[in-house]
Order: C-alpha cells, then structure tokens, then sequence
C-alpha cells in the first residue's frame, strides 16, 4: 500500500458509522531527472483502484450488510476489490426484485456520475464479505477527465455492462425459465470469463434466484432438483456449478 496510505473501514452492520476519508493524495510528487525536468508519470490504473487516497476510502462489509440504499444521497462509487455483491429495487409496493449480482472488479453505483438524480435508485448489498473502494463522485469525475488509460478501463466495464442488460432482456423475452436459471448459474460461477470459473457459488436463496430469473420460488426448487438429478449441479449451502450445465442453456 502507498505510504502513508490510511486504511479505513466501517462497522460491519447495517446501522454502522460512515467511512472517513483519509486525507493522504493519492497523486505523488511529479519525480525530475537529473538536469530537473519533469518526466512524465503513467497513471496506475491497478493501484489506484487498490489503494486509499485523497477522496477514496477502503470499506468492509459483512454477509448481507448495507453497501447504499435505495433513497440515499448518490454521492459515491464503489470499486469491488473483493466479494459479490446484490443489487435490487423495490417498488413502491415493497416488492424486491433483484437486478444483478456482481463480483470483484466490477463498479457499483456508478450512475451517479450519468445523472442529475441526486438519490440511489437502487440498494447494493453484500452477498458475502467484501471489500470495496469507495470513490467519492468528485474524485472519481476528476480522474475520468484527467487519465485516459481509467477512463478506457471504466468506459470497457461501461460497455461490457451494457452488453450483459441486452442479454438479460433478450433472455427474458425468449427462454424458459429453466434456461434462465441456468444461465444465471453459469453467470455466478463465471463461466465464459478470462480464467478458471469459481465452480462453487456462495450461498444463495432461492427467493434471490426468482427475482434474478423472473420465476417463483417453486419453480427454482423444482428447476434446481431436476439439475441436481441430472449431475449438472450439487447443492448443500453452496451450489457447485458443472461445466454440464451449459447444455440447458445450448439445447433449442
């Protein structure tokens, strides 16, 4: 970690104390060479995103504590350094349904860089314990502006999310359920991402599991024991993923 870097971290709980920001910059003095021009720095992208700074702090989070919610201030993103996290909205009704679940090196909340709207239109929360950067909007404007090689970083994770809602949409539109629930499995476990597949998912309700697919409860029980039968998954608390599973999601 940067000297004099401060690591800060919050109660684990829903109710616990704000993050105080650690008043060390993370920019460091402009290094000269011998006959005193500058020369030139190349922006760490890895560590600045690893690292606490000026308008940036380390946060934890235990198994299902409160990252923001839904009608607080959007004053912030978070970078996820380590853990999943659940995103859901409730209507004004009460119901939940849960949008997505994201995992290590994926931004949260970073729409409120995009608008005007100064309240989260969503409630993140920590689906294991995590580890987050959380990146005031100030700074995290400033640095956007500032360094090309973050904002071709942040604009890829831009895009790639995008990508993922048009998949979701056309999954909804056109598949079973079962083949929903499949490809969220296959979704968690990281299956056709760069490097190994996690395999096993942490564990996760079944309620979870139908608002992500857009089913009932009863069908993802039913849905999960016929896989279990058929050797694509095993589940006991957490959920092992097989490779197998990928032809639910093939067979037309």
């Amino acid at each position: 970690m940067e000297s004099g870097a401060k690591r800060t971290t919050t109660s684990h709980g829903n109710g616990g104390a704000q993050p105080r920001l650690t008043t060390t910059a993370h920019r460091r003095p402009t290094p000269r060479s011998g006959n005193g021009h500058a020369i030139p720095v190349v922006f760490d992208v890895a560590s600045f995103l690893a690292e606490a700074g000026l308008g940036k702090v380390i946060v934890e989070r235990a198994k299902d504590g409160t990252i923001f919610s839904q009608g607080d201030a959007a004053d912030a993103v978070f970078y996820i350094q380590k853990g999943k996290v659940k995103i859901a909205v409730v209507s004004a009704r009460g119901k939940e349904a849960t949008v997505a679940i994201l995992g290590a090196g994926q931004f949260v909340g970073e729409d409120c860089i995009a608008t005007t709207h100064p309240l989260r239109l969503l409630t993140a929360t920590a689906l294991t314990d995590c580890v987050l950067l959380k990146i005031a909007k100030a700074e995290m404007i400033r640095v956007l502006s500032e360094e090309q090689r973050f904002s071709d970083v942040f604009v890829s994770f831009l895009l790639a999310r995008n990508s993922r809602i048009q998949e979701d949409l056309i999954d909804q539109l056109f598949n079973s359920s079962e083949k929903r629930l499949a490809r969220v499995l296959l979704l968690l476990a990281q299956f056709g991402k760069e490097g190994k597949p996690e395999i096993v998912i942490p564990k996760i309700s079944q309620e979870s599991l139908a608002e992500m697919v857009g089913t009932t409860r009863s069908r993802v029980s039913f849905f999960m024991n016929r896989f279990r039968k058929m050797g694509f998954i095993d589940y006991d608390g957490d959920i092992k993923v097989h490779s197998s599973l990928l032809n639910v999601v093939l067979h037309d």
